[in-house]
């Protein structure tokens, strides 16, 4: 029995094999529980596994690569038009297996635990943003039912919490309300103490991860943008261009073309929605600085607001920082404003 290639459907409790020989011939085809997928992978030679993207599927492909094998991770809607018919564990199986060996098929770069690490930071405090947000909401909605209006501003409605929470200040509600809304204001201060704490540690990780540190020359990419960008491209040499790197993130148009005719409409929005909303933020700061300072702003950004609205901008000036990011990422150098591209010879 000669195993060359294998589909691994990857689960919380019991995994499903199914491996082929040279021929294509299926050899195996089992069920593992969890505590037996190292041990049977470790008596195997060599080979080709296949495994669908996931959140496990980073630390799988560590431990088999380990062993000596070839593990390559595919997107799951890639692997989904290989599904014959149904769906079961062994035909997800089957379609890893032979998705995994088409020539045209598209890989996920594995992912390091110190990138999955610092990924872990920001989806912590994406959660926590949501979470004050909402305790925001609610003790604004939970005052304006009492007629009394918190000035717009995050800092406004801080402020106002420390000092309901410190009971420098009591507005009049009802006691059982003004009781709910101590428990609010301490929630969302400690949320915020919690959140700033999260914000010094990625600003501690900019400094530290070289990548990082020349993300942030380009403008518009701060810490947070920087570092994300740092540990969620574990290779940037999987992108051919910049303008692939941007259509990984889902900023190129999508197209309807039929006949020859060419139709593109809005941006696909495919990709990483998290990395997306980063850098679409700092692009609108971009715009945002170009309409009270023209005079230190870019060029071309000037040009495009002055024939399309400042939202087309924002997101065409996004397309254009994902393509310097590619650039910055895969040369190891740093922004250099006004750069002039070099002619082939």
């Amino acid at each position: 029995m000669q195993i060359t290639t294998i589909g691994l459907d990857l689960a919380k409790r019991v995994f499903q094999v199914h491996a082929v020989d040279p021929s294509g011939d299926v050899v195996v085809r089992k069920a593992l529980r969890r505590s037996q997928v190292l041990p049977f992978f470790t008596k195997l030679p060599p080979c080709l596994i296949g495994i669908e993207a996931c959140g496990t599927s980073h630390h799988w492909a560590r431990e088999l690569t380990r062993l000596g094998h070839e593990v390559r991770m595919m997107p799951p809607a890639y692997v989904k038009p290989y599904v014959k018919r149904g769906k079961n564990d062994g035909v997800d199986a089957e379609a890893i297996c032979e998705a995994v060996t088409r020539p045209t098929m598209r890989f996920v770069a594995m992912k390091s635990a110190e990138q999955q690490a610092a990924l872990s930071l920001h989806r912590t405090r994406n959660l926590l943003v949501k979470q004050r947000t909402q305790l925001v909401n609610m003790i604004r909605g939970l005052l304006a039912e009492f007629g009394i209006d918190i000035p717009e501003g995050l800092e406004r409605a801080l402020g106002l919490a420390r000092q309901i929470a410190a009971k420098e200040v009591t507005p009049d509600v009802p006691q059982m309300a003004m009781h709910v809304l101590g428990l609010l204001c301490r929630q969302v201060l400690d949320t915020h103490v919690r959140l700033q704490a999260i914000d010094r540690a990625i600003l501690a990780l900019q400094r530290t991860d070289e990548v990082a540190r020349r993300l942030s020359t380009i403008p518009g990419i701060g810490p947070v943008g920087a570092t994300a960008l740092a540990a969620s491209v574990a290779d940037p040499g999987q992108f051919r261009s910049g303008r692939e790197f941007a259509a990984w993130l889902g900023l190129t148009p999508s197209q309807n073309s039929s006949g020859g005719k060419d139709r593109l409409g809005r941006i696909t929005k495919m990709g990483d929605r998290y990395l997306r909303k980063l850098l679409v933020i700092g692009a609108t700061s971009l715009v945002r600085r170009a309409k009270y300072k023209p005079q230190a702003a870019d060029p071309h950004l000037l040009a495009l607001l002055a024939r399309k609205p400042a939202r087309v901008a924002s997101v065409a000036m996004t397309n254009k920082m994902a393509r310097v990011v590619w650039a910055v990422m895969a040369r190891g150098e740093v922004y250099q404003a006004r750069h002039t591209p070099s002619l082939a010879a």
